[in-house]
């Protein structure tokens, strides 16, 4: 049974960082593509970041500002000079190439004075 569990959300200023975590159990096929979401309210789920065998897709509207890696069974989310547009539930993601996708239960990042 594979569980991602997200850590790390908050409140933050706009220019803060945080950091999100997601701790991942269970057995996952490789290959695979990592990845971090977000839902804003009203508005879609949109790919912050993805990384599989070295190759990184980030969103135009974080680049620069957004880091994903993994290590061992753990995926963070660097987040750096926060924007008030950053806020929504973040959400973490693993993709078996055809096979699996799962996803965390989210955690809110809410970026305000």
């Amino acid at each position: 049974q594979v569980q991602l569990v997200e850590s790390g959300g908050g409140l933050v200023q706009p220019g803060g960082s945080l950091r999100l975590s997601c701790k991942v159990s269970g057995d996952i096929f490789r290959p695979y593509v990592i990845g971090w979401s977000r839902q804003a309210p009203g508005k879609q789920r949109e790919l912050v970041a993805s990384l599989t065998s070295g190759k990184l897709i980030v969103a135009d509207s974080v680049k620069g500002r957004f880091i994903i890696h993994e290590d061992k069974n753990m995926v963070y989310l660097q987040m750096n000079s926060l924007e008030p547009e950053d806020t929504g539930v973040y959400y973490c993601n693993i993709k078996e190439i055809f096979r699996n996708n799962y996803w965390g239960q989210g955690t809110q990042v809410t970026v305000s004075l």
